[in-house]
């Protein structure tokens, strides 16, 4: 599974014109199902959801505070973009993502546990596979220079007596 966190001080999720879920202060997630994701998956990513640090301590230390210690909400969306491929041409291909019936058991077995590491009604949800306006379409796309990709292609071990000499 793969997720992309948003601190929030406010979210909704909107469908067919009509608010669905929405909190105040606290972390919008978006995740996504991959072929191969398993319920141990969803549990670890629910709990390290929880867990992240993403908000400053009374002092003024960054990164001190998980969404549980300030009393904030979470809102998770389920978000098969996220696992889009943008390596070929310019049209993302989503083969990547589970296929939708598999993708929401393993998604809802997130949710429910995120509710139950947390309090239950602090944890809202958006409305699987419907066209949700929350922040438009979320896909990742990296870039690596070419020379650093020729460098990996054309390095090969060394042995440790060649790293002697």
């Amino acid at each position: 599974m793969k997720a992309i966190l948003q601190r929030v001080l406010s979210a909704s999720v909107t469908v067919d014109q009509q608010v669905v879920s929405s909190i105040g202060k606290g972390v919008l997630v978006f995740a996504a199902v991959a072929p191969g994701d398993t319920e141990k998956d969803a549990e670890s990513l629910a709990a390290k959801v929880l867990k992240l640090k993403l908000w400053d301590d009374e002092s003024g230390k960054r990164w001190r505070k998980n969404v549980q210690e300030i009393n904030g909400e979470v809102l998770c969306v389920s978000q098969f973009t996220l696992l889009a491929s943008t390596k070929k041409g310019n049209k993302p291909d989503f083969h990547g993502a589970l296929a939708p019936d598999e993708a929401r058991k393993l998604y809802e077995h997130f949710y429910k546990k995120v509710q139950e590491g947390y309090v239950a009604d602090r944890v809202k949800n958006g409305v699987f596979q419907a066209m949700m306006q929350v922040a438009l379409v979320t896909i990742e796309v990296s870039v690596q220079p070419k020379e650093k990709e020729d460098k990996k292609a054309k390095s090969e071990p060394v042995t440790p007596k060649e790293a002697a000499a």
